[in-house]
């Protein structure tokens, strides 16, 4: 009976020990936070250096300064973003280590040496950082501007060990490996390494890799938005038009193939566990997926209008804006059917006249089916959007041109046929055989874009203009929209976050390490939007202020951009 009693208290003394508290929003509230402004502006850093690699990588071989001056504005917003992610981080990890001791600790006993090696890279990827900002000026010529370059590059491949680092610690909470168990921490021949390549580690590095460079973009975008809103001068204008341009595009272009990446992210949660993929496409987060529908029907909605609202300033864009009305009915229609859930949310007397909780006629809608061929659609329209973009001003002079136009138009319809005749021919098929059309969609719509676009490569090369881009010509609306895209984007981030985490349900450590506070429940979609809702604010409040740094440290300079077409040397900064 002492035993027993003994036994008792020490339990309850181990369960004291496991959780803090935190006043207002609670433990997990406070850690939701942290982890989510952390993990944002991580994103932005680990984005950035990507496009100020490509840009002066540009600048260097064309010789184009104007690429080398954008460049060089992109690091200076990671000089302030690095900090606050240095801040956020930290604040992440006092809060662990108080409010949730017990699992900081399972933690730390399997990835204790991945997390000093994460620690020392951070300083490395730091002192790159200012090496590659403050020796701009000076390493701006000759063999000294590559071995600049080659800083970019590796301030690249730091941060991205840094993600890949991090990551593991995540999916293993996601799918740990079998064996793991919360009493030996490294049991029956589970290593830190095998805790690290879990079966989803892989997928979700290459669906965040994709998905940085898609949210620094549009971030990038959002800051020349800004400028150009309160600049003064047409040449201010011009620069922070095309700069936004270039963020947009690169958004844009990288938002085309991130859904492939989640589709093979979803796969693996699948073949891990079925209990945790029903849960999070067929559970009670099912509804989660129609919010992200909305989300991204915004996302292709505004990247298409910024596209189309541009033709504006190019000559000779004008004979494709006819075509603009029909491609967005198909992006309405493609939306429409994206968001039609398969199971509806209404009254009693609703039920009973549709039958049950589906609808007789557009239940059939709610389907992956129709939804995989819907966002394909989309993604294809997009593309046209750009391409139509791209050829705005430019008249090929090849010979085959005509053939070549031919040839990419029957690409385009023989890719839309395709991706049709599966999304319907999926709905006669088993389930099992159904998943599989969506790898096939995918390859057919990736077919139709690298082979698209590689023909026009050729097509336009040697092109005749119509008349030079009018860079700053465009509408303030237009720059609404990149704030729209980027404020979509940070809010998709979050959402997406909580599904991940979400799917786990009472567990911290998948059939692992139980959660067994008060607060072991997925909370409902309102309180998870009302959180979202408040990290997002919070982040992009805080990068308003580095965009307000970033003009006080231009004007400190006080030097204006290089007008478009007529570069000025680069100094100061």
């Amino acid at each position: 009976m002492m035993i027993d009693f003994l036994t008792l208290l020490q339990a309850a003394a181990e369960a004291g020990r496991s959780y803090g508290d935190f006043p207002a929003v609670g433990g997990r509230g406070a850690v939701w936070i942290a982890a989510e402004v952390h993990l944002m502006f991580a994103a932005f850093v680990l984005g950035v250096p990507m496009f100020a690699v490509i840009t002066e990588l540009i600048g260097i071989v064309g010789k184009d300064e104007r690429y080398d001056k954008l460049s060089k504005e992109f690091t200076r917003l990671l000089v302030f973003a690095y900090s606050a992610t240095a801040l956020w981080g930290g604040m992440l990890l006092f809060l662990l280590t108080t409010l949730y001791p017990a699992f900081w600790g399972h933690m730390a006993d399997i990835f204790s040496m991945s997390m000093w090696i994460y620690a020392g890279l951070f300083f490395v990827e730091s002192f790159t950082l200012y090496l590659y900002y403050y020796g701009w000026d000076r390493w701006k010529s000759g063999r000294a501007k590559w071995g600049h370059w080659g800083l970019g590059l590796l301030l690249n491949v730091w941060g991205t060990i840094v993600m890949f680092i991090a990551n593991g610690w995540l999916t293993y909470m996601m799918s740990p490996p079998e064996g793991t168990t919360v009493a030996e921490g490294l049991p029956d021949g589970v290593t830190m390494w095998n805790a690290i390549a879990n079966a989803t580690w892989m997928p979700i590095n290459i669906h965040r890799l994709i998905a940085n460079a898609v949210f620094g973009g549009s971030i990038v975008a959002a800051y020349a938005a800004y400028r150009f809103l309160a600049a003064k001068t047409p040449e201010e204008k011009a620069h922070y038009d095309w700069m936004g341009y270039v963020g947009t595009f690169i958004a844009i272009a990288t938002f085309v193939v991130l859904p492939f990446a989640g589709y093979w992210l979803g796969r693996e949660m699948y073949e891990y566990s079925q209990q945790m993929g029903v849960t999070m496409m067929g559970g009670f987060m099912s509804w989660l997926w129609i919010v992200q529908a909305i989300l991204i029907g915004v996302l292709f909605l505004a990247a298409n209008y910024y596209l189309w609202t541009g033709m504006g300033r190019i000559p000779g864009a004008e004979r494709f804006l006819p075509y603009t009305k029909w491609m967005l009915l198909v992006l309405i229609v493609c939306w429409i059917v994206w968001g039609t859930p398969n199971t509806m949310i209404a009254s009693r007397d609703e039920f009973a006249a549709m039958g049950g909780s589906r609808h007789p006629f557009l239940g059939v809608l709610g389907l992956m089916s129709g939804k995989n061929t819907a966002v394909n659609f989309m993604i294809l329209t997009t593309f046209l959007s750009f391409l139509m973009y791209r050829r705005g001003n430019r008249i090929p002079t090849v010979t085959w041109a005509k053939a070549g136009t031919l040839t990419q138009g029957a690409m385009f319809v023989l890719s839309s046929a395709y991706v049709l005749w599966l999304g319907i021919y999926g709905y006669f098929v088993p389930t099992i055989t159904r998943i599989s059309y969506s790898v096939y969609q995918v390859a057919a719509v990736l077919a139709c874009i690298i082979g698209v676009w590689a023909i026009d490569i050729f097509l336009m090369r040697g092109s005749q203009s119509r008349g030079e881009i009018r860079w700053g010509e465009m509408p303030d609306r237009s720059q609404y929209a990149i704030f729209v895209l980027a404020v979509t984007f940070t809010w998709l981030m979050g959402l997406m976050g909580f599904a991940r985490s979400g799917i786990r349900q009472h567990w911290h450590v998948w059939e692992v390490m139980r959660d067994t506070s008060d607060r072991a429940v997925t909370p409902a979609l309102g309180y998870a939007a009302n959180m979202i809702s408040l990290t997002v604010v919070i982040f992009l409040g805080l990068v308003a202020f580095i965009f307000w740094l970033g003009g006080l440290a231009e004007r400190a300079v006080s030097k204006k951009p290089a007008p478009i077409g007529q570069p000025q040397a680069v100094t100061g900064g």
